[in-house]
């Protein structure tokens, strides 16, 4: 087995360098990974961009073994050798290397990864930022956090403003899925804040004496703006 271990070692680094060659696009060799929880969702992240970038045209196979072949060390090492067994044995079989991935951080992250992911979007609240700076920051925390459907429309409407979400919840247009609410939300937002900055600018057109027939005459259809 530990000959086995070696040649696919070997032949994953041969493959990777060949896949690379065939590109003139420069991208960062993914580090060797030997276990640690902390370091897991790292791994997963470069070596799909790799694969991405360098190694699509592979056969997932390759790509599979490719990965494996950095995967050393620690209790990384125990893991690799019975994957490596169940692959040859006809146990475990993948469609994409995507599921390959999602095994490794399932394997090694330890539920904390989830733990974490939740606590962060319970945290996030909008306060003075944008919307779309705001959605940013909840699709971002929503990885990882089993959070979806219902739950996570409902973090959502938790942490934004109150005014945008009783907006969103009287309006007559239903909304579904979560990308809709995104949408919606960043229209209200914008909105709202192109009415703010309109009134800002009357109110000191008025303070330096801009005569009030002037402002009736030329900004009454831009305060019909919704």
């Amino acid at each position: 087995m530990q000959a086995q271990l070696q040649a696919l070692t070997e032949r994953g680094v041969e493959e990777g360098a060949k896949m690379a060659a065939t590109t003139s696009i420069e991208v960062a060799r993914p580090q060797v990974f030997n276990g640690t929880s902390s370091k897991v969702s790292g791994f997963v992240m470069a070596y799909r961009l790799y694969i991405r970038m360098k190694m699509r045209r592979a056969a997932v196979e390759e790509q599979i073994q490719w990965i494996l072949s950095y995967v050393q060390r620690g209790s990384a090492d125990i893991w690799k050798e019975n994957t490596l067994e169940d692959l040859e044995g006809g146990l475990l079989e993948y469609e994409t290397v995507g599921e390959f991935l999602a095994d490794i951080r399932k394997e090694f992250g330890g539920g904390d990864e989830e733990s974490v992911k939740v606590a962060e979007l319970k945290r996030l609240e909008q306060r003075g930022k944008t919307m779309e700076k705001f959605v940013q920051e909840f699709r971002r925390a929503v990885r990882e956090s089993g959070y979806e459907r219902r739950l996570l429309v409902e973090e959502f409407k938790r942490g934004i403003n109150a005014t945008i979400c009783q907006r969103l919840i009287e309006s007559e247009q239903q909304l579904g899925s979560i990308e809709q609410w995104y949408d919606r939300a960043i229209t209200l937002d914008r909105n709202w804040r192109e009415s703010r900055r309109e009134k800002e600018r009357l109110r000191g057109q008025r303070d330096n004496g801009t005569p009030a027939s002037r402002l009736n005459n030329t900004e009454i259809p831009r305060q019909q703006m919704p």
